[in-house]
């Protein structure tokens, strides 16, 4: 019996070898960009701790090492480098297999993201630049708002650069889900983690469609429900700033969020199927160009497009207030770019 069990234990520790083994095959660089900002600190913090990421690289124009110094004594295997100012953009992206852009500055109270524009274009059309010079290849996952409009800036720089390919360059929405999944799970008594509600659109006000008719575990809403908790996701960053009173925006639940599209797109990379993640990209589903809606990821980026599925009466309706809105973001984005 104690022979049994102690090649039990020889078999399980091997199997745990190579599993380890395995992992460490997988494990890959990223880096943040604007890692020193509001989102960018909490979404270091919690990038730390990922399991497929061996080096994670924190870039910011200010203040990066103080917060490397901090990150870097958690007791997790992932190495961090601080990497500060333009000079130093190479050092960080070189050989990164994804980059996060969180960079660029935040919403006040009375301001809209578009308000954003003019500061975050010039940011992360600074940022594109470097990516597309330094890691054409890695899997850009952009934050900065207005989402809607920085995606297509992203994209512009990436084809002028020659190295475009679309299904690597994707618009993180997913603090829009995490919110509907929240407010609808709340609403219904139903437990969170079961809870998976679809938004489609852009990453800005009416640009914002969650598809609650497409709701999993089903669920019935009265009209009045319908409209209540479409208009609480569509304005849900508008609560939080205000909540917070003009020192800051939505950036623990954007660094969630971030956080978790970033695995995702880590777990397809290492060849993990069925991966599906709302995401805002090259898209010509409404005929605007881009457009946000459930994505299969993989090894390359997006794998599929999956579509909108059958929308409800309602859902219809505020598609209509959706297009002409994102159709103008998409233009100003554009336009930046090609303009200058």
């Amino acid at each position: 019996m104690m022979f049994s069990r102690t090649a039990f234990r020889i078999r399980g520790a091997r199997k745990a070898m190579r599993s380890f083994s395995l992992a460490a095959q997988h494990q890959q660089k990223v880096a943040v960009l604007g890692a020193a900002g509001g989102i960018g600190q909490p979404m270091s913090l919690l990038m730390k701790q990922h399991p497929a990421i061996t080096h994670l690289a924190l870039y910011d124009i200010v203040n990066t090492p103080g917060v490397v110094a901090d990150i870097s004594h958690i007791n997790t295997p992932a190495k961090v480098t601080s990497h500060q100012g333009p000079d130093d953009l190479q050092a960080a992206l070189e050989g990164c297999a994804a980059v996060v852009i969180p960079a660029g500055v935040p919403r006040k109270p009375g301001m809209t993201r578009d308000d954003l524009f003019n500061t975050n274009a010039s940011i992360v059309q600074t940022l594109a630049e470097a990516c597309a010079k330094f890691c054409p290849k890695a899997i850009i996952c952009i934050i900065s708002n207005p989402v809607n409009s920085t995606v297509p800036i992203a994209s512009e720089v990436f084809k002028k650069a020659g190295v475009y390919d679309p299904g690597r360059i994707l618009g993180v929405t997913t603090l829009d889900i995490v919110r509907a999944n929240a407010f609808v799970a709340e609403a219904k008594g139903l437990d969170v983690n079961t809870v998976n509600v679809p938004v489609i659109g852009g990453h800005s006000g009416v640009t914002i469609l969650p598809l609650l008719s497409q709701t999993t575990p089903k669920a019935s809403f009265s009209n009045d429900e319908t409209e209540k908790l479409t208009d609480r996701i569509q304005n849900a960053g508008t609560e939080v700033v205000n909540a917070k009173a003009g020192s800051g925006s939505a950036t623990l639940s954007m660094a969630y969020a971030g956080t978790k599209f970033t695995a995702s797109v880590l777990d397809a990379l290492n060849g993990k199927t069925g991966i599906v993640e709302c995401a805002f990209i090259k898209s010509d589903i409404c005929g605007t160009g881009y457009f946000a809606s459930p994505v299969e990821l993989g090894p390359n980026g997006v794998k599929n497009n999956l579509g909108i599925g059958e929308l409800s009466p309602y859902e219809k309706k505020k598609l209509e207030e959706v297009i002409p809105e994102l159709t103008k973001n998409i233009k100003k984005g554009e336009e930046f770019v090609l303009g200058k």
